[in-house]
C-alpha cells in the first residue's frame, strides 16, 4: 500500500500529478509518512467513479449493504493495532488512548449503523400514499484530524447504508489511518466506485470537491471558518450541506454539585489534549464554591502528566502540529494580556519536553465572557473559569457564545437540572457526567453546525424523501 496513492474506482492509483506532503509525528517532529495532494484531475476521476456506481448501489438490495458493513466491521476490529498505531503517529493520541477511546469511537458507530440499517424502513405506506426514502446521491465527505476514525466512520458508514456513493477526503495532517481504512473497505467487497478516497488540503482538493457539479451532498466536519467557505461554494449548485463544527462548551457547576464535579470537568477539558469540539472549556462555578474550584483545578492541571504519545500510560500527548501549537500559545498569551488570572500552566512547553508539539495544561480564573479565551475555540488544553451567582445568570453566560454544540450541568437538584437543560442552546447537554448512548444524535445549534450525525439521525442525513400519491 503506497500512501502516495488514492483509492479510486476499486483500485489504488497514483496521482495524475504528484504533489507530495510529509506527515509529521507530533511527538517527535519527524516524518512518519508521505502522501500526495490530489489535483483537479484526481478529484474528477474519483467523482466520476462515484457517479457511475450510483445507479447500481442506490438500488442494490439492503442485504448487500448490510453484508459490506458486516464484513467491514469485522475487518476494522481485526486491524485495531494497525489503525491505533497510525492515529498515534499522525495526530498524537497516546497509545493506550488511541487503542481504546479513539479506536472504539469508530467501532461503536459501525455497529450502531448496522443495527439501524437492519431495522430501517425505506418505504412507508400512509393510506393511499407512500413515502420512499432514497439515497441522496454522490457525497463529498471531508473529515478532520482530531478524531480520525470516529469522524470518518460517522460519515462513511451511514452513506454506505443509505445507498450513496462517495469521495472521502480525510485531513491531510492525519491521513494514515484513513488509508488503512480505505484498504479495509476494499477488502470488505465494496463494489468499485461506491467508496473512493483522495488525500489533499482544503484550499485545493477540498474546494475541487465542494464545487464539483456531480457532487450532490457535502458532509463536513471541521472549523466554522471553513464551513462558511464550503457553504458559499455549495450555494451555486444548491448542494445539500451537513456541517459538524466547533464549540465552546460551558460546564455549569452549582454549589450542590458532587465532590468530584470539578475534577471530572478539568480532566474532560484536557482529554485528547483539549482537541475536541465538545470539550467543556468554560467552567462556570457558583460563587459559594468558586475559590475552592479554582484551587482544585489549578492543582489538577499542575499535576497532569504530559508525555510522548508513544509512551504507555494515562497522560496527555502533544497537539497535532506546530501551527496548531502556535495558535494555542497565542491564545494563552491573549488571556494573560486581557487580565485573566493564570493559575496553572501558561506559555511554553512542559518541563522535559523540548521536542514535540506539547502545551502545558493551562487554567485561567476570573475570566469574563468578553475575553478572547472565552469567545474563541482554543482547541487545546486551556480551561477558563467564570463565576456566577444565580441559575439565570449561569444560563445567560453559557448561552452568550456564537457556538452551541455541547454543554454540561453539575447539580444534585433534578428540577434545576431539567430547567437548565431546556434553557441551554446547544445540540447536547450532559448532566452530572452522564455519557450519551451511541443511539443519540450529535450536532450543534448556531455556528456549531447544521444537521446531526450518529445512529438513525446520521442515516437520515444521507437520504432524500419522495412522496408518492395514489396507486
Amino acid at each position: 500500500m503506497d500512501t502516495r496513492q488514492f483509492y479510486i474506482n476499486g483500485a489504488w492509483r497514483a496521482p495524475v500529478m504528484p504533489n507530495d506532503l510529509a506527515v509529521i509525528d507530533p511527538s517527535t517532529e519527524e516524518i512518519c509518512g508521505t502522501i500526495s495532494l490530489a489535483g483537479t484531475a484526481d478529484v474528477h476521476a474519483a467523482v466520476a467513479a462515484a457517479r457511475a456506481a450510483f445507479p447500481s448501489w442506490s438500488t442494490a438490495p439492503v442485504a448487500d449493504r448490510i453484508g459490506v458493513l458486516e464484513r467491514l466491521t469485522g475487518l476494522y476490529q481485526a486491524h485495531q493495532n494497525e489503525i491505533s498505531k497510525a492515529m498515534t503517529a499522525e495526530m498524537g493520541a497516546p497509545v493506550d488512548y488511541s487503542a481504546n477511546t479513539q479506536f472504539d469511537a469508530g467501532r461503536v458507530h459501525l455497529e450502531e449503523t448496522l443495527r439501524v440499517l437492519k431495522e430501517f424502513r425505506f418505504e412507508e405506506i400512509r393510506g393511499k400514499d407512500r413515502i420512499f426514502r432514497e439515497a441522496g446521491g454522490v457525497c463529498a465527505l471531508i473529515t478532520p484530524w482530531n478524531w480520525p476514525m470516529n469522524q470518518v466512520i460517522l460519515k462513511v458508514a451511514p452513506a454506505l447504508a443509505a445507498g450513496c456513493t462517495m469521495v472521502l477526503k480525510p485531513s491531510e495532517i492525519a491521513p494514515l489511518s484513513s488509508i488503512i481504512f480505505a484498504n479495509l473497505v476494499h477488502q470488505a467487497g465494496c463494489p468499485a466506485g461506491v467508496f473512493n478516497m483522495v488525500n489533499g488540503d482544503g484550499a485545493g482538493t477540498g474546494a475541487a470537491l465542494t464545487t464539483h457539479r456531480d457532487v450532490d451532498m457535502i458532509s463536513f466536519t471541521g472549523s466554522t471558518r471553513a464551513a462558511c467557505l464550503i457553504s458559499r461554494a455549495a450555494a451555486d449548485s444548491v448542494k445539500r450541506v451537513a456541517l459538524e463544527l466547533g464549540g465552546k462548551g460551558a460546564n455549569l457547576i452549582f454549589d450542590d454539585a458532587t465532590d468530584d464535579a470539578v475534577e471530572r470537568g478539568v480532566l474532560h477539558c484536557f482529554e485528547n489534549a483539549g482537541q475536541s469540539c465538545d470539550a467543556p472549556t468554560r467552567m462556570l462555578v457558583q460563587r459559594g464554591r468558586y475559590d475552592s474550584a479554582v484551587a482544585e483545578a489549578a492543582r489538577i492541571a499542575e499535576n497532569h502528566p504530559c508525555a510522548s504519545a508513544h509512551q504507555s500510560g494515562d497522560h496527555m500527548g502533544p497537539l497535532v502540529s506546530d501551527t496548531h501549537r502556535d495558535k494555542v500559545q497565542r491564545l494563552i498569551r491573549a488571556g494573560i494580556a486581557e487580565g485573566a488570572r493564570l493559575v496553572a500552566g501558561g506559555p511554553g512547553h512542559p518541563d522535559g519536553l523540548d521536542r514535540g508539539y506539547f502545551v502545558k495544561p493551562t487554567v485561567f480564573a476570573d475570566v469574563n465572557n468578553g475575553m478572547v479565551i472565552a469567545r474563541e475555540e482554543v482547541f487545546g488544553p486551556v480551561l477558563s473559569i467564570l463565576p456566577f451567582d444565580t441559575e439565570q445568570e449561569a444560563i445567560a453566560i453559557a448561552n452568550d457564545t456564537p457556538y452551541g454544540l455541547g454543554n454540561y450541568i453539575q447539580t444534585r437538584d433534578r428540577g434545576r437540572a431539567a430547567r437548565v437543560a431546556r434553557a441551554l442552546r446547544s445540540g447536547s447537554v450532559s448532566i452530572n457526567g452522564a455519557v450519551a448512548g451511541v443511539d443519540m444524535p450529535f450536532g450543534g445549534y448556531k455556528r456549531s453546525g447544521i444537521g446531526r450525525e450518529g445512529s438513525v439521525f446520521g442515516l437520515e442525513a444521507f437520504l432524500e424523501i419522495k412522496a408518492v400519491c395514489g396507486a
